[in-house]
């Protein structure tokens, strides 16, 4: 927990605020990593704050002003969802190359060790990412100079460890001090006698440690709520398609119609549809996935301000064999064929630009929004999570074009370790 956040984080900004203790024989003029200092720091931890509209819900505490917020009590959660989510992008074109190629090797490497389920594939490539890493720091940064001794912390040789010990352990997260804090604050929260805590605290353990031994070996004690909102429908499969929805059917817009046509066509092979075809559907405004995040829709989120709205209604899904990612419109239920099926309208993002991908380690994913232009059709079976399209400005793109970077929740398996789900709250 605080090798990934706190410890790599103090180090690594440290070094490019310039803010790093050095000798005098060392100037901080020397230091062509040492980039985020004065104005250029501070639109950088503006650039962080105003993504947080674009971050969902279900990431929890998004990163603040970590120019204004640094020395302000910097969680870290906030330091992961900086660090691996939006300093790849944020960093690209402001670190040096060689510097910011090698961060981006740090990036793939945590996004991969943070996983619940981690294929022996992609540990071998996290270790040998690790260990480059490591190598090419002291190459980089410290370059076996007595007086930058002090820059080769502990926490860089724990890196080396990572990929071993998930294979001796199982993924680092499950033996982090994540479970354990969160244990903490749970039993903290329940102490109603401040003159003596201590004492109050080991009986809400012991009590708490007594009713799991019961549920444990009487299961029916365990009163399970219904995790469903009224008017909610249960799909199947751990998919549920939530309020709000439209009273009264409403034809489709010729877009959204052709790109439904469209799908028809590829499911059953027909061309019977005509340039007229424009059925009429009630629209949802959420559905609930498989690992119990909730995904919602631009008909209902536009509406909102974008001060006031997190953006979940961004999704990775399955479309002809591929990694997708889009904007959902809306989601609506139809009978093709005799068959019910749930659908998705949504906005597919352009393929990533490959450059950004090269230069990143394949850290900083960029797409282009090319609006209803782009719409598609899929089965909902198909969405796999929400993820953040953050917009901004890479280098070489026209003014008229609009695009958005990607960013992925950390350790998504580990947030359901439990069956834990989002909360769901009844929105008509």
């Amino acid at each position: 927990m605080h090798l990934a956040s706190f410890n790599l984080a103090d180090l690594l900004v440290s070094l490019w605020r310039g803010q790093l203790d050095h000798e005098r024989t060392d100037s901080i003029a020397d230091w062509p990593w040492a980039v985020l200092r004065g104005e250029i720091w501070e639109q950088h931890g503006k650039a962080v704050a105003n993504a947080t509209p674009y971050l969902p819900g279900s990431f929890d505490r998004p990163p603040r002003n970590i120019a204004a917020k640094i020395n302000s009590g910097y969680k870290a959660w906030e330091w992961l969802l900086y660090l691996y989510g939006l300093a790849p992008a944020l960093l690209y074109d402001v670190l040096p190359h060689p510097y910011y190629s090698h961060f981006c090797k740090l990036v793939l490497a945590m996004r991969i060790i943070q996983q619940h389920h981690i294929k022996t594939t992609d540990l071998v490539q996290a270790g040998h990412l690790l260990q480059s890493f490591a190598h090419d720091f002291e190459i980089l940064y410290y370059q076996r100079r007595v007086d930058r001794l002090h820059f080769c912390r502990q926490s860089i040789h724990a890196l080396l460890h990572l990929a071993p010990e998930t294979t001796r352990l199982g993924p680092p997260i499950c033996s982090s001090q994540w479970t354990m804090e969160r244990t903490i604050g749970n039993l903290g929260e329940e102490i109603r006698q401040p003159s003596n805590p201590y004492a109050n605290l080991s009986q809400r353990g012991l009590l708490r440690c007594q009713v799991n031994a019961l549920v444990a070996m009487i299961p029916d004690l365990q009163h399970v709520p219904p995790t469903l909102p009224h008017g909610a429908v249960d799909l199947g499969e751990g998919y549920a398609l939530l309020r709000a929805r439209d009273r009264y059917d409403r034809a489709m817009r010729l877009c959204e119609a052709k790109a439904l046509a469209t799908y028809i066509q590829k499911l059953n092979g027909t061309h019977v549809l005509g340039p007229h075809f424009c059925p009429k559907i009630a629209r949802w405004a959420r559905l609930r996935l498989l690992n119990g995040q909730v995904a919602r829709s631009q008909w209902k989120e536009s509406r909102k301000p974008l001060n006031k709205v997190r953006m979940s209604r961004n999704v990775k899904y399955s479309y002809d064999g591929k990694t997708c990612f889009g904007e959902v419109y809306f989601y609506f239920r139809c009978r093709i064929e005799g068959r019910e099926m749930v659908l998705a309208v949504i906005l597919e993002y352009s393929k990533p630009d490959p450059t950004l991908l090269l230069s990143s380690h394949g850290t900083f994913t960029s797409c282009q929004y090319f609006g209803d232009s782009s719409l598609v059709v899929v089965d909902v079976f198909c969405l796999k999570s929400v993820v953040a399209m953050v917009p901004h400005n890479p280098p070489h793109s026209k003014d008229s074009e609009l695009h958005f970077f990607l960013v992925e929740r950390p350790g998504l398996d580990i947030a359901n370790l439990g069956s834990r789900q989002e909360f769901v709250a009844d929105d008509t």
